[in-house]
Parts: structure tokens; sequence; C-alpha cells
């Protein structure tokens, strides 16, 4: 699925808290694992592949060291594009629930131009480089019954397939919700949807596959229901229903990067 593990970093202790997620991926297959240092001027250029060349030692990657002539969220993607079937992996910046300000700017943009599913992980404040690789077992794909939310289907199918890992489908029945003016949402409804879903999926891509409908706000429910689990990848777009459109865009997928512990796939529909 993919060929090359890109994680850009910026030289600062949170940008390395992704390391550990992106060496136990690039570990299954033996992918390749690029540390990518983004200089800001010639002059710091020296510095800054030394420090690419010391942390790549430490995880069997390689270093590539460059001057950011520009946008560094242009300058990642340009990287990325360069090789197909690069994963670009890398932490968000911000410590606000708000999207834009939770990414951090880079992360934003880079997301948005991509053009693919791009790894975020939310730094903690832990030492990255000392962490055991990560290995992943799951991926969670949260559904919403719409076609947005379910387009991450074949990106977490294939990603799941790819590492040997399960794809969990999940869909949170909020009992606050309403199909319709006084019609109660229906568990059976939405049991009903999630399986079809999953069995859908199954069937589709070849990959071991389960189902959960979890109850309660969409973003505590999903970040209740994975936290604790770090052998986990969260795979999302950044909009949902029609009706809860900010809640998605400001709440679901920037709670489970905020609260989760996890990396998430991201991808703007």
């Amino acid at each position: 699925m993919y060929e090359r593990i890109l994680v850009p970093l910026d030289g600062a202790k949170h940008s390395e808290e992704i390391l550990p997620h992106a060496a136990g991926l690039a570990r299954v297959h033996g992918t390749a694992l690029t540390l990518m240092r983004v200089a800001e001027k010639e002059n710091e250029k020296s510095e800054a592949e030394t420090y690419a060349k010391s942390l790549a030692e430490r995880f069997s990657a390689q270093s590539l060291c460059v001057v950011g002539r520009g946008d560094v969220a242009d300058v990642i993607v340009e990287e990325a594009r360069r090789v197909p079937r690069t994963l670009v992996a890398m932490t968000s910046h911000g410590r606000s629930g708000l999207m834009e300000v939770m990414l951090g700017s880079v992360a934003l943009r880079v997301v948005r131009s991509a053009g693919a599913p791009v790894l975020v992980y939310r730094p903690s404040g832990a030492d990255g480089k000392g962490s055991a690789p990560v290995k992943v077992t799951r991926i969670v794909l949260p559904l919403d019954g719409t076609p947005i939310s379910e387009a991450m289907a074949a990106p977490a199918a294939e990603m799941a397939k790819w590492l040997d890992a399960e794809l969990l489908v999940v869909s949170v029945l909020d009992p606050s919700a309403r199909v319709d003016a006084g019609i109660p949402a229906s568990d059976v409804m939405e049991s009903s949807y999630v399986h079809a879903k999953a069995s859908e999926f199954g069937a589709k891509y070849g990959v071991r596959i389960s189902w959960e409908v979890l109850r309660g706000e969409p973003a505590e429910a999903i970040t209740q229901f994975i936290s604790g689990h770090k052998d986990v990848i969260v795979a999302m777009t950044t909009r949902g229903r029609r009706a809860m459109e900010s809640a998605f865009l400001g709440s679901v997928t920037a709670a489970c990067l905020r609260k989760a512990g996890v990396p998430v796939l991201v991808r703007m529909p």
C-alpha cells in the first residue's frame, strides 16, 4: 500500500512524538521511513542535517534535510508527491479544540493540500525518541450515515489489510438527536446500518471486520471507546452530517486528536 512513510520534523520535541507510531507502521513490511527536517534558512541546514541524521539512526530510518523556500506545508506535500505511495505522518501543534488551531497551521495545510490521507498525532509532551515502535491491531472507522463519512472506508480498510489489522466500524447513537421532529433515533436502525456497512466493507476489501454501536455525544463516545488503547488508528474525514458539520469539524475529529492519544488518519472530503 505505502512504499514510504515521511515524517516532517521541525526540531522541537513535540514533532518527534509521532516517531514510535511511524516506526511501528514501517516495521510491518520493511517500508522505508524518512525523517524530513525543513530548515528555514540556508545557514541552518548543517545543524538541521545533523539533527535529522542523529534521529534517523535511532529508528533505522533515512534522513532528508531541505531548505524551505516558501510555505513549509508546500515543501512537505511536494516531497510526498515526489515518491508515489508516500504516507505523511506528523504531529499537530495546537492545544485548542478548534480544528485549525488543533492541527497547527502547517499540519492543516498539509491535510488540505495532500490529496491523500495524512496521519496526524497530537503531542502530549512525552519523549518520542525513547518509545518502542507501536504495533497497530485495529483501525477504527466512525460512520455517521453519510457518503462523506463512508468515503473514508477505502483508505481505512486498505490500511487495515496492509497492517493485518482489524477494521472496526463504529457509529454513535446520540439520544438527544432526532431523525425528524418528534421521531427518536433507533438502536435497531443504527445497528442494522453499521452491521450492513461492516459486512459490505469486509467483503469488498477482504479485511477482518467488526462493528460497534456507541451511545452518547459523538465526540465523547468515540474518544472514551478508544481511550487507553495505543494500538489503534482512527480514520476520519473532517466533515459529517449536515446538522452536525460544525461538530465534526470542530469537535469530533478534533476531540479524537485531542483526547484519545492515538494517531488519526485524516482526509479532506
